[in-house]
């Protein structure tokens, strides 16, 4: 007999199940360990009993070491890079050979049903089909989100962050600079530190659609990806409380791991792309769990009670900070609907992330149970691009083999060696990928472990390089309304010349005329509107920005005028501005087929006083309790 130069894993060749695992281990370990069926190989190996075959796996190594069974399996599968841990657990961790070897022999007794189990949960694919073409369309998706992002952006920029905004960049920045010298751009990393000027801020806001356009049409992926990232940081460092939403983190974070998935070419295409990484796919599944199993654990660690009672949805389409019209018609469902889509949303955020690890079929049904989760939330909310998003990484649970293209194909599941495919790029090199990926893993422990209200302390120095690593935005806490407003309060900004007749300005997107139909705005941001909402959940002597906008009415800025639907003094700007505080809630059904209305509304008093330019700066006017100017104040 001619002495083995590799392994040899031989199994019985007239066991369908044996044959359909024996393919997807051989696509693990390529050349590096040969497969035959015992039926062609046993007359090599005389001194094995001719039983054991037919018992259990045999793995013969060149060196005369036989092993069979569960470690037959393990010691071929560890001649593939990254696939030694189950044999580490097999020789190392106590009991794990016994129940290895267990599981082994209850497997090969009732192989049949073994065999239908598999192709219920695996299907026609168990040598895995890849993913290449799935990470293609990834890219794609996030580059149309990229691009949506920063129109988004380029429409309101100016006014939120410009030189006459609400909260100017460059004023920010000399403040920073001015307090914390040479570290400042490690502690703000944004290209607004070479200009931020309106032009300037305009110009990465157009130059980040264009690079989000390129990565959509495959055009330099990586390049493309570094150019999104940074531009967006960059006006999201500089944007201060106007980009404080888990969806640019979210954006953030997403673009900055699919630096890693990108193949390094200029053009990409699927059909000659290198295949992603694995380190980079499960970066991306891993924050996915984040995101979604995060907004479980945010609701239930709260201790709020409408969580714990599954009454908070009872509250929540008429409480959330844009509801559009569907959200009205979501409000009049009944209590015993509310509390079942509330249970159902607890099972869906807190188990189904678990099975974005599970066998093909099961990670696709959760797949699609995490996508139809963000479909109803899309549908009944105005969250700009974070339904998109999130649907976009769902879709990286999928694989090639649901694609159209691939469906007409027959599943490999022969023992066949898989045809050589020339790739016109190169993918990230996993020596340098794996460390880098096992750091990002540790560092978004800290915000999981903030997500369960515990101490980060147990977590040492690695808790200490999140701190320091947070203005890059690698690693983000995730989880909306961890505790649900069961009220609305509704800031109503008023302009007037003598203090006693007073103008509304109107928003475009949050609620203000009772009988205005609320609007979809998303997948655009307006994040005036937005910022409005959370306003009304505190005081105004902590929101700074508030009194910006109020300062910026008082001097005409147009910019800032232009985030509104319309100003009510078009010639001059008013000499006073006010903010009352009214109580809304959704009509009933009766209510709205008797007036048409959609809200309504109580008035509650002063949200901020009356406010003027004295000698240049922001006072406050002495007025009565509603806000009228007293006679005599300046």
């Amino acid at each position: 007999m001619q002495p083995l130069t590799k392994p040899l894993f031989v199994f019985d060749g007239t066991c369908g199940f044996c044959r359909k695992w024996v393919a997807r281990w051989r696509r693990a370990t390529g050349d590096r360990v040969d497969y035959a069926p015992f039926q062609e190989a046993a007359a090599r190996f005389p001194e094995i009993p001719p039983e054991r075959f037919a018992v259990a796996a045999q793995l013969i190594e060149p060196g005369g070491r036989r092993s069979e069974g569960a470690e037959a399996v393990f010691r071929s599968l560890a001649q593939a890079p990254g696939r030694g841990w189950p044999l580490w657990l097999y020789d190392h961790v106590p009991g794990f050979a016994a129940v290895s070897d267990w599981c082994y022999r209850r497997i090969a007794r009732h192989r049949p049903l073994c065999d239908r189990v598999t192709d219920a949960v695996w299907g026609p694919h168990v040598v895995p089909p890849g993913e290449t073409l799935t990470a293609w369309i990834f890219l794609r998706l996030l580059g149309i989100v990229a691009a949506l992002a920063f129109v988004s952006l380029a429409l309101q920029i100016k006014g939120l962050a410009g030189t006459e905004g609400i909260l100017p960049a460059r004023e920010f920045l000399d403040a920073v600079r001015s307090h914390y010298g040479a570290m400042s751009p490690a502690l703000v990393p944004t290209l607004c530190w070479f200009g931020a000027s309106d032009a300037a801020l305009l110009g990465m806001s157009v130059a980040g659609v264009a690079f989000s356009l390129l990565l959509a049409a495959g055009i330099a992926p990586v390049a493309s990806l570094v150019g999104v990232w940074v531009l967006y940081l960059s006006l999201a460092s500089a944007g201060q409380e106007f980009f404080y939403f888990q969806w640019d983190a979210l954006l953030l974070e997403t673009t900055f791991l699919s630096l890693f998935l990108a193949p390094w070419r200029w053009h990409s295409r699927p059909r000659d792309d290198p295949p992603p990484p694995r380190a980079a796919l499960w970066l991306l599944r891993w924050l996915l769990f984040r995101l979604v199993f995060s907004s479980a654990v945010v609701k239930l660690s709260s201790g709020d009670p409408t969580w714990r009672h599954l009454t908070a949805l009872t509250w929540h389409y008429q409480t959330q900070p844009l509801p559009p019209w569907t959200a009205w018609y979501a409000h009049q469902l009944p209590a015993w609907f509310q509390k079942l889509s509330a249970a159902v949303m607890f099972a869906i955020e807190g188990l189904v992330p678990f099975f974005i690890a599970a066998p093909r079929r099961i990670r696709f049904a959760a797949a699609g149970m995490l996508a139809g989760l963000q479909l109803l939330i899309l549908v009944t909310g105005n969250y700009g691009i974070f339904n998109l998003l999130t649907i976009a990484l769902c879709v990286l649970l999928l694989d090639d083999g649901v694609w159209p293209r691939r469906r007409s194909a027959r599943a490999r599941t022969d023992l066949a060696e898989p045809e050589p495919r020339a790739h016109a790029g190169v993918a990230w090199p996993a020596r340098a990928l794996r460390p880098i990926a096992a750091a990002l893993v540790v560092l978004s422990l800290v915000p999981l472990t903030n997500a369960f209200r515990w101490p980060v302390t147990w977590l040492g120095p690695v808790a200490i390089g999140h701190r320091a690593l947070s203005p890059f935005q690698l690693s983000n806490s995730y989880g909306l309304f961890a505790v649900m407003t069961t009220e609305r309060d509704e800031i109503d900004v008023e302009g007037s010349d003598d203090g006693v007749t007073w103008r509304s300005y109107p928003f475009r997107w949050k609620p203000g005329d009772p009988m205005r139909k609320p609007a979809f705005v998303a997948p655009h941001m307006p994040r005036l509107d937005w910022q409005m909402w959370f306003a009304s959940l505190g005081d105004v002597r902590r929101e700074t920005w508030f009194l910006r906008f109020c300062d910026r009415l008082l001097r005409g800025s147009r910019p800032v005028t232009a985030l509104l639907e319309s100003t009510p003094f078009p010639r001059s700007p008013p000499r006073f501005v006010r903010a009352l505080f009214w109580d809304y809630r959704f009509t009933n059904a009766a209510t709205r087929r008797a007036t048409g209305a959609w809200w309504r509304r109580e008035l509650r008093g002063l949200y901020c006083p009356v406010l003027t330019l004295v000698d240049g700066r922001l006072a406050a006017v002495e007025s009565d309790s509603l806000g009228n100017v007293i006679r005599g104040a300046p």
